[in-house]
C-alpha cells in the first residue's frame, strides 16, 4: 500500500506505541496499517481409511495438503470448519475437535485447526483438482503451517510422524 485509502496521502513509516508501522503522516487523519493477520481455518478430515489430502489447482504438481479456508465475519471457526468441508469436498463433517492455534506468518495468517471425522463421498470444488486418502502412519508433516497441526494431531492419536 503506497497511500492512504482515506485520504491519498503517501504512507510512511510511523513510531506508533514504540513500534515502527505504516500509516498516514496527516495527524488529521490517523489511518494506520496494523496488517493483522487473517485467520484461516484448517481441517484434518478423517475419512474411512485415512485422512484427505488435496491438491489446490494453484499449488505445484506434488504438494498436497489438509483442507483450508478464510474464516467469514462473524462465523464460529468450529462451524467454518464444518462449512468448509462441506463446500470443499462434498463431506458431512460427523464430529469436530479443536487440535491447536498455529502462526502462519509467511502468509500473515492464524491457522485454527481442527480434526473432522467425516463421511460421504468425496466431490471436490473448483479449487481442487485432485485428492488421496492417506494413512495416518504414511503422513509426512512439514515444518511450518498446517504441517505443525498434522504433527500435534499424529502425536495426539498416538502415531509417531513419517
Amino acid at each position: 500500500m503506497n497511500f492512504c485509502p482515506q485520504c491519498a496521502s503517501p504512507i510512511a513509516e510511523l513510531l506508533i506505541d514504540s513500534e515502527i508501522r505504516k500509516g498516514c503522516p496527516n495527524t488529521q487523519c490517523g489511518f494506520v496499517l496494523w496488517n493483522n493477520p487473517v485467520p484461516v481455518v484448517a481441517m484434518i478430515v478423517e475419512v474411512e481409511g485415512g485422512v484427505v489430502m488435496a491438491h489446490n489447482v494453484s499449488w505445484p504438481k506434488s504438494f498436497y495438503s489438509i483442507i483450508t479456508g478464510f474464516l467469514e465475519a462473524g462465523e464460529d471457526p468450529e462451524e467454518c470448519a464444518r462449512r468448509e468441508t462441506m463446500e470443499e469436498l462434498n463431506l458431512h463433517a460427523l464430529e469436530t475437535k479443536l487440535i491447536g492455534v498455529y502462526p502462519f506468518a509467511q502468509q500473515n495468517q492464524v491457522i485454527i485447526a481442527y480434526h473432522v471425522r467425516a463421511a460421504g463421498e468425496i466431490k471436490l470444488n473448483h479449487e481442487l483438482d485432485d485428492y488421496k486418502i492417506v494413512p495416518p502412519a504414511e503422513i509426512k508433516p512439514w515444518p511450518m503451517g498446517t504441517g505443525l497441526a498434522l504433527t500435534d494431531w499424529l502425536q495426539q492419536t498416538g502415531v509417531q510422524p513419517a
